[in-house]
């Protein structure tokens, strides 16, 4: 009879060909499931280690070196602010030696003088001194400007780093308070 067909007789089926209990658990089956199992995790380590784990170190890789050079920048710009810094100090520090070395030569001026005529000298030493305020207050408005300018720059600059859009009378009205108090 050629329509005969020949079934082995298993734990794991009915005589209908139906599974008994679930199928997964059938002692008879678990060592083909083991095999696919063991197939299986080995395409997924390969692709990942060959595709998917590459991509994501070459990200990491990008990220880390952005943030390297961000912050390279940030002390970059520090150093510049602080530079612009440390130049104000020392035009405020000349302009103040060279108002003492104005205000010495007057009163040297002045000893010499004072037996001809002391009310020349007073006059005199007044006008030196306004003179030399003058030049203090110039001075100082020069070095105010610029240290104004460099940090509008570098505010700007910051900003910019930060990814934040900011344009110029923002950040000029931003810092011209910051130097008010």
């Amino acid at each position: 009879m050629a329509t005969e067909t020949h079934q082995t007789a298993s734990a794991c089926l009915t005589p209908e060909g139906g599974a008994v209990g679930m199928p997964q658990l059938c002692p008879e089956w678990m060592g083909n499931q083991i095999f696919w199992l063991v197939v299986t995790l080995a395409v997924i380590f390969f692709i990942l280690s060959r595709i998917a784990l590459p991509r994501i170190a070459a990200i990491l890789a990008d990220r880390q070196g952005t943030i390297t050079g961000d912050l390279a920048r940030a002390e970059d710009l520090k150093a510049k602010a602080a530079e612009a810094e440390e130049a104000y100090n020392k035009a405020l520090a000349d302009a103040r030696a060279e108002a003492q070395n104005i205000i010495a030569a007057t009163k040297a001026e002045i000893k010499a003088e004072l037996d001809e005529a002391s009310a020349k000298a007073d006059a005199e030493i007044a006008a030196r001194a306004a003179e030399g305020e003058k030049k203090i207050a110039e001075i100082r408005a020069s070095a105010t400007e610029s240290v104004k300018e460099v940090a509008e720059a570098t505010a700007l600059e910051l900003v910019a780093v930060m990814g934040i859009d900011a344009d110029a009378k923002t950040v000029g009205s931003a810092v011209e308070a910051g130097l008010k108090g």
